[in-house]
């Protein structure tokens, strides 16, 4: 099995919602739901979170002492660092074959996808280099002329009826450092879709997107 590193950055402040990624959710602070989950798929040979946030690290030592932790260096800490560069520091401190990259905002997304995503990319590597989760849209869309991107608006097909399109959810990315560094994206020269569920892929970045994933994780729980 290649050696495959899970890549997990969480910054201290957060610009929409504030202290998002240490908040309580669902009876627990947000970090702890894909951690937790991290833990739990197979594939994964370590856990690796970069943070510059004291409270994500104390969390980390007392609840997932398992977790190895970077911390942010200063010059990676401002709003306007791209995250492929944070990425990029990161790959130079631990080394994988393959890294697994997610987000804290992304509570729902259940280990056993995160394992079907990892089978997937190994099946098909390395005619894809790189993998990155999408969700499915089937809806009428428009760019901002005005203009019809899916659909003759002339025919009105039912949405289910309509051509797919996909949407990247940031909820799964699957890398080489070579790639990385070649290309300054976590994206390769032929990457690799993972459909993922729209339920499961919500990315907070929003009040409203905190109470949506907050009721869903309690309804989650209690249908257990």
């Amino acid at each position: 099995m290649p050696h495959l590193i899970a890549l997990v950055p969480m910054r201290h402040h957060s610009q929409r919602v504030p202290g998002k990624n240490y908040r309580p959710l669902a009876g627990k602070p947000l970090f702890h739901h894909i951690i937790a989950t991290l833990l739990e798929v197979p594939e994964i040979a370590q856990v690796v979170v970069d943070t510059d946030s004291p409270p994500i690290m104390e969390g980390l030592r007392e609840h997932f002492p398992s977790v190895q932790v970077i911390e942010r260096p200063e010059n990676l800490r401002a709003d306007t660092i791209p995250m492929n560069e944070i990425l990029a520091y990161d790959t130079s401190q631990v080394e994988a074959d393959f890294y697994l990259q997610t987000h804290s905002t992304n509570p729902l997304l259940r280990a056993g996808t995160i394992s079907r995503a990892i089978q997937t990319f190994l099946t098909n590597y390395p005619a894809y280099d790189s993998l990155f989760s999408v969700t499915r849209l089937q809806t009428r869309l428009w760019d901002q002329l005005g203009r019809a991107i899916n659909h003759n608006p002339a025919i009105l097909l039912q949405t289910q009826d309509l051509p797919p399109v996909y949407e990247e959810n940031s909820c799964i990315y699957i890398f080489t450092r070579q790639t990385l560094l070649a290309r300054r994206n976590r994206l390769g020269e032929r990457p690799l879709m993972f459909e993922i569920e729209a339920e499961e892929a919500w990315d907070i970045d929003e009040e409203l997107d905190f109470a949506i994933v907050d009721f869903l994780m309690r309804k989650r729980s209690n249908d257990r």
